[in-house]
């Protein structure tokens, strides 16, 4: 067992998802689904985001709201008066040289986000402004695979990069915690629920593939049980999933300990992920604050955010993940593992609930008990969260974009529970529920998948299984009760899988007692 523990804070990029950049007027299609990976270069720009000379910038109402949500989201202090800042560096993707931002006054201030058991502080979260994107063709890559750049492009230089400023000027919301995270599994899960916050609220789509959410994960360790922060400070880039930060966490953590333990001095560095080795490498020393010499952006002028602006957003607030989660355990008797993948993402908690109240409709009016009920609702929650969750991620759909309705899933559950159609003819019957929209009883008398419960017809299959495997009998009569389930797989065949498993088990258990 290691003697030294990690200290991880994370820096998190979200893509406000708004009409325009933050500054000007141009198209905001960061967030529009069908402009990813085929959106010509340099087409949604004007003089304000390329940094023409003698433009003025103009604050974007609609991202200041989505900021202040998501900060009241994220319990954070809510400032009365914030200003923007120009942080100076020079790279080609930054147009003017310098990048609209805020330092010492964010519109968020402190707040925290509960991870389990444990509060995960959050230091701010400001807005800014993003940079535009570099386009390169490196040895050995894919052309095609760097943001569009082929070789067959007019005009394309292999040995040329190039810029593209469709993204220069979005809306960036900087998400910076607390260094409170003590494993890499703690600083996923973190965002995990931050994305289906921001999701929630409609800031942002928040997918990281599409760099929508982007990470840099800092991390040093520490003797265990030691109190005070390293004197150093590793910064992790080029991280594009959730498995990717805890990936490169876990290496670097290791890499760590390991040098400590033999005497070497680690220092401030930015180092990036290489996702096929799952390992990291270093690319720069660390930059400090110092070196972006800050200081008030003189076109923007600061701005006070009343007590009044700010109430007006908290009660337009939608019910957040972490309150529906609290809410659906305690209304449905269910705990937190099972439904977190529902509330986790806001429209299959929207498909879930209108699932339930048919479910619940039906017991009213057949009368069926509590337990049967919880029990439907245990069911509904495997079969959302299972085959059914399969068949959207496989497909990139949210429930509300297939042919199934929730009236349509309930009746599912229903004829699983009354004994109608067995679990293996229930998954038959949601993959042809999904491929046509058709109604699940429709769907199980015209492939006649209906599950036989009759007593008669089935004790005369457990009978003929019983004397045709007179040594299996033998052998459960002289202790060895696990061939009981070759019988019953016997007579399911001989039933073809139509029986109902209950029945089947209870005859046979009385014809061998």
């Amino acid at each position: 067992m290691s003697n030294f523990e990690p200290v991880i804070g994370l820096e998190i990029h979200v893509q406000l998802k708004t009409q325009s950049k933050l500054f000007c007027a141009s198209p905001n299609l960061g967030s529009d689904p069908k402009a990813e990976g085929g959106l010509t270069p340099n087409i949604n720009i004007c003089e304000i985001c390329t940094g023409q000379p003698g433009t003025l910038p103009r604050l974007n109402e609609e991202a200041l709201r989505k900021t202040i949500m998501v900060g009241l989201a994220l319990n954070c202090e809510i400032a009365q008066i914030t200003k923007f800042d120009r942080k100076n560096y020079f790279y080609p993707d930054l147009p003017k040289g310098y990048q609209i931002s805020q330092y010492d006054m964010p519109i968020n201030g402190r707040g925290f986000l509960k991870v389990g058991e444990r509060t995960i502080g959050i230091t701010r979260a400001h807005l800014e402004e993003d940079a535009g994107k570099l386009l390169h063709e490196l040895p050995g890559s894919d052309p095609s695979a760097n943001g569009g750049l082929r070789r067959s492009d007019p005009g394309h230089d292999p040995k040329m990069s190039y810029v593209d400023f469709n993204r220069a000027g979005v809306p960036l919301l900087e998400i910076v915690t607390e260094p409170d995270f003590r494993s890499p599994q703690e600083a996923g899960e973190f965002l995990r629920k931050l994305r289906s916050l921001v999701r929630y609220i409609d800031a942002s789509d928040a997918d990281m593939e599409k760099g929508h959410l982007r990470v840099d994960a800092n991390v040093s360790v520490r003797p265990a049980g030691q109190k005070e922060l390293p004197n150093y400070k590793v910064e992790i880039k080029n991280v594009n999933s959730f498995k990717a930060v805890e990936a490169a966490l876990t290496y670097e953590i290791a890499r760590q300990i390991e040098a400590l333990e033999k005497g070497d001095l680690l220092h401030h560095e930015t180092r990036g992920y290489v996702e096929a080795s799952k390992s990291t490498v270093v690319q720069r020393s660390k930059e400090e604050a110092h070196d972006y010499r800050y200081f008030p952006e003189p076109d923007l002028p600061p701005l006070a955010i009343s007590d009044g602006f700010v109430e007006e957003l908290r009660v337009s607030m939608p019910e957040l993940p972490q309150d529906k989660l609290a809410r659906f355990i305690k209304e449905y008797g269910l705990n937190e593992a099972d439904l977190w993948p529902i509330v986790e993402d806001k429209n299959m908690a929207h498909y879930f609930e209108n699932a339930v109240s048919e479910l619940q409709a039906w017991c009213e009016a057949e009368n069926i008990g509590e337990e049967p009920y919880r029990k439907s609702l245990k069911s509904l929650v495997n079969w959302l969260t299972g085959d059914f969750l399969a068949m959207l991620n496989r497909d990139g759909k949210t429930p509300r974009q297939t042919l199934v309705t929730p009236e349509n899933f309930a009746e599912l559950i229903k004829l699983v529970e009354q004994g109608k159609i067995s679990n293996t003819a229930g998954k038959a019957v949601l993959s042809e529920m999904y491929a046509t929209g058709e109604d699940p009883s429709n769907i199980m008398d015209r492939l006649n998948l209906g599950q036989v419960s009759d007593t008669g017809e089935i004790e005369l299959a457990v009978l003929k299984v019983l004397s045709e495997n007179s040594d299996l009998v033998e052998k459960y009569r002289a202790g060895k009760t696990t061939v009981m389930a070759a019988l019953v797989g016997q007579v399911m065949k001989e039933m073809q899988g139509k029986a109902n498993p209950t029945v089947v088990n209870e005859l046979l258990r009385q014809k061998l007692s």
